[in-house]
């Protein structure tokens, strides 16, 4: 019995002294793992200083702002004089944009209110993060970027904004020079000019200005953008919450020509960004799945992409991720590269319907990229999305690209070395869990393509030296015939035409279809991948299946329309060459 007693007495002893060394344990495995902790710290205080819906004004909206007069105030448009009207059209050849127009507004105009009611009412936590608003430009308008900058400084709570950045790569208009640099001043230290020695292009000077900028978040905008009311505690919330998330705002659209100040989408819808595969950026209404997952419509919501502007990121998390793929080049690609590798590497992408800033869509883009365009041989897009697709999908979806882009078959798109292994040190997931688990809705307007079974210029028969053109034309359009531009095509689309395995005829995002006044260029019908054309190999002839009748050149006009099919007549007989440019 006494030994018993005594085995139990031990027995206790030994497990008192394994409660007390267990804490210890804990403790020491804490410490040892320390920046994890500190996370984990970081998102507990979150989740009780979180957002929180109120029925009273949010804790950071304006209060008793002062009415304002003149031209432009309200986000109305200007309109200008007659005897202006040739001042704005130089304007618009050099700078995109009526700059007449905007230099009569104040830089510190009023714009409309165009967030959700419910916007209103939320109070954040009053200690989000200091930001760095960083600001891209290359002989931007003088007007248009100073009233960006104000936009941010007047809108803006001071206590998280830590400087206006500017970036400046390799403007050569004197306004930009001295005259910036003394305006800025006013602003006693919190905007800052940094310049590029040479011309870089915007995906390099941004991770030029992330690496510069001294804020914890880094928020790029375009240097054309009017902020909304309270636009900036709403983005941080969500990187306050998790450093790995990058919060994009809605985006309205500032008129070019008369700046007037407009919602982009209709009230209380909300779209997410997806993509073609030809990797035009697309958009799609937010689904009921991804809808439920909020308690509040004002509430962010995940999105596949990003429009690439306007963003706001942890300025630490931007630069482990690489920043942005220094192949890359001038623009063009790098929102779903950076997209992808968030999302694939462990991070995600929140849109923020509390956030509004404007931005004017310009008629085209007013200067040219110099020796930057020069560096590589081919269109500069097109390598681009052949360097993101080649790192970031898996083969599957690599085809569907290149069926979608033949031409990028051919294009040199740098060493890639460094991406392929910076995602095997992130241990990055598949491109098909991307498409499975976040971009699903990317099928629901742009199916998975068939393969091509002929790719090239559609050459006559019957004068072998034309060959079927678009023009450059936008759809809808009336097509002819022109003169084949060979293996010499330098890129040109117009002439680069594909047929599939299911009958659809097209060039990029674009498709044929006939009707009894000719052949005509269209919009491909979203959702489907389908067409009404049949090649025959044998007879040469393209066949409409629905109207039953071949595509046939009337040799006085050159015009292309659907006649009864001849076999043996070579004005409807086609021949299809795919091409080897040389580049």
């Amino acid at each position: 019995m006494r030994i018993v007693q005594l085995r139990k007495s031990r027995l206790f002893k030994l497990v008192a002294a394994a409660l007390c060394v267990i804490p210890l344990l804990y403790i020491l495995f804490l410490q040892s793992n320390h920046e994890n902790i500190k996370f984990s710290a970081f998102s507990s205080k979150n989740v009780k200083t979180k957002p929180q819906l109120v029925n009273e004004l949010g804790n950071f909206e304006p209060q008793n702002v002062a009415e304002r007069t003149g031209p432009g105030e309200g986000g109305k448009p200007h309109i200008l004089r007659d005897d202006q009207q040739n001042d704005a059209s130089q304007m618009l050849t050099e700078f995109g944009m009526n700059m007449v127009c905007s230099d009569e507004i104040s830089v510190s105009r009023s714009i409309p209110d165009t967030r959700i009611p419910e916007c209103k009412h939320w109070n954040y936590p009053e200690d989000l993060p200091k930001t760095s608003v960083i600001i891209v430009f290359h002989n931007e308008g003088w007007s248009t970027l100073l009233r960006t900058v104000h936009s941010v400084i007047n809108r803006s709570p001071p206590q998280f904004l830590k400087e206006v950045l500017l970036v400046d790569d390799f403007s050569n208009k004197e306004h930009l020079k001295g005259k910036l640099e003394q305006y800025i001043m006013r602003f006693d230290g919190k905007v800052r000019l940094v310049r590029n020695k040479e011309r870089e292009g915007l995906i390099r000077t941004r991770s030029y200005g992330a690496k510069e900028a001294r804020g914890d978040v880094i928020l790029f905008l375009d240097a054309h953008c009017e902020v909304n009311v309270n636009w900036l505690p709403p983005l941080l919330a969500p990187i306050y919450r998790d450093k790995t998330i990058m919060t994009v705002p809605v985006i309205d659209g500032i008129d070019f020509k008369t700046f007037e100040y407009r919602p982009v989408y209709q009230g209380g819808h909300h779209y997410r960004g997806i993509f073609e595969w030809g990797m035009l950026y697309k958009e799609n209404e937010l689904s009921q799945k991804e809808a439920k997952k909020r308690e509040h419509n004002s509430e962010p919501y995940k999105s596949p992409t990003h429009a690439g502007g306007l963003f706001a990121m942890n300025r630490d998390y931007f630069l482990s991720l690489g920043a942005y793929d220094p192949g890359l080049l001038v623009w063009g690609g790098e929102n779903f590269e950076l997209s992808f590798k968030i999302w694939q590497c462990g991070g995600s992408i929140e849109w923020v319907p509390c956030s509004r800033v404007g931005h004017v869509y310009r008629s085209f883009m007013p200067y040219n990229f110099g020796k930057l365009a020069q560096k590589k041989k081919g269109p500069l897009v097109t390598i681009n999305y052949k360097r993101v697709v080649e790192t970031w999908f898996d083969d599957k979806f690599k085809e569907y690209f290149y069926t979608r882009e033949p031409l990028a078959r051919y294009l040199d798109m740098g060493d890639i070395s460094d991406q392929l292994a910076l995602k095997e040190r992130l241990k990055c997931k598949s491109f098909e869990w991307f498409m499975d688990n976040v971009a699903y809705d990317v099928y629901d307007k742009f199916p998975a393509l068939p393969p091509n079974l002929h790719w090239g210029e559609i050459g006559s028969v019957a004068l072998p030296s034309l060959c079927w053109d678009t023009l450059g034309q936008d759809a809808p359009a009336f097509i002819s015939i022109y003169e084949c531009m060979g293996d010499n095509n330098n890129g040109d689309l117009s002439q680069l035409i594909r047929l599939n395995a299911k009958g659809q005829l097209g060039v990029g995002e674009r498709c044929f279809e006939a009707d009894t006044q000719g052949i005509k260029l269209v919009f491909c019908r979203l959702g489907t991948v389908d067409g009404p054309w049949e090649y025959d190999e044998i007879s040469h002839t393209l066949l409409h299946r629905i109207h039953k009748k071949c595509v046939a050149l009337h040799p006085q006009t050159s015009h292309l329309s659907l006649m009864p099919c001849d076999t043996v007549n070579t004005y409807q007989q086609w021949t299809f060459k795919e091409l080897q440019p040389k580049y």
